[in-house]
């Protein structure tokens, strides 16, 4: 398995999005939720907001890679920042 990038990195990535998953089946088994509608004018629930968060940041990181390079703190912050803004306005 040599192909395999498994780092540090890696797998507290991976390792984030399971911890993501569960905690958000967590919150919906205990607090359930009524979709709401934001700016983009249709409803979402915490899961639609992860996964448009989750989307866009990827997209970020790609960008980034693309026009800036390594190391990716600067997109990390801005992909915080993007979340910021998914689940209060979206």
């Amino acid at each position: 398995m040599a192909w395999m990038a498994w780092t540090l990195p890696t797998a507290a990535f991976f390792g984030t999005i399971a911890a993501l998953l569960v905690i958000f089946t967590v919150l919906a088994i205990k607090y359930p939720e009524t979709p709401r509608l934001g700016v983009l004018r249709f409803e979402t629930t915490r899961g639609d907001r992860l996964f448009i968060t989750l989307l866009g940041s990827g997209f970020i990181n790609l960008i980034w890679l693309a026009t800036m390079g390594a190391p990716l703190w600067g997109a990390l912050a801005l992909c915080l920042a993007y979340a910021f803004a998914v689940f209060r306005w979206v």
